[in-house]
């Protein structure tokens, strides 16, 4: 029995560079279109699993993108799910918001309830246990 997981299992696609700003690279995974959606439930970490035609933020590159669009990289015998703009930015799939992310009035009104906070803004230094 493999006890490897889908992200230390090295992707069976062709791989080429990917080059940073830097001049360093890393293998990137050539993904035909027909096989993404089976790729990104494979190595998607997190629940639910986004649709390929899903539009997510990444929060380092201030962009939003088509999810079909991610890219794969093999690194430190990992398979990283990046957004398209990896390269630039250094966003991984932790990155990757939801686009109305801060669309949300729930959150909103969150922030404006402090009742049940327990920070009081005029504590004095002598007052904090550490």
């Amino acid at each position: 029995m493999d006890n490897e997981s889908p992200l230390d299992e090295k992707l069976p696609y062709q791989t080429r560079p990917m080059y940073f700003p830097n001049g360093a690279s890393v293998e990137e995974f050539i993904i035909p279109d027909e096989d993404r959606e089976l790729v990104l439930e494979q190595i998607y970490p997190f629940s639910p699993i986004p649709k390929l035609t899903d539009i997510m933020y990444d929060i380092h590159a201030d962009k939003t993108f088509m999810v079909k669009d991610f890219r794969v990289t093999w690194e430190h015998g990992m398979n990283y799910l990046v957004s398209p703009y990896y390269p630039e930015s250094g966003g991984t799939v932790i990155d990757w918001w939801d686009e109305n992310w801060n669309d949300d009035a729930s959150s909103d009104e969150e922030l404006e309830d402090d009742s049940g906070d327990d920070f009081d803004i005029n504590t004095k230094d002598d007052d904090l246990p550490f």
